[in-house]
């Protein structure tokens, strides 16, 4: 990995697999890999228990189930994770 790909955002979904919500977690991912393309450094699948569900950039939790209320919507998803690695960047129709 070069030095310019360690220092890309990392995104980690942390999620039940009791309650098997791999599969929101997985479409999260990719929906995050859609959008920002090569300007996140990873997107990373956490397996956990007792009804987690967290989305952290860098570490820094930007939606928690239990916290929030449910589970983002994709266009909630994609504003909070832009708003950490890149503010000023235009999400389309997603910011209309």
């Amino acid at each position: 990995m070069s030095e310019h790909e360690q220092q890309k955002p990392v995104v980690t979904i942390a999620y039940c697999t009791g309650c098997n919500w791999l599969l929101r977690a997985g479409w999260m991912a990719q929906e995050l890999l859609q959008t920002f393309t090569t300007d996140l450094g990873e997107v990373r699948l956490i397996p956990g228990s007792g009804g987690v569900f967290e989305i952290r950039v860098n570490g820094d939790l930007i939606w928690e189930r239990k916290a929030d209320g449910g589970f983002p919507d994709a266009r909630e998803l994609k504003r909070r994770v832009r708003d950490r690695i890149d503010p000023e960047r235009s999400l389309g129709h997603i910011d209309r």
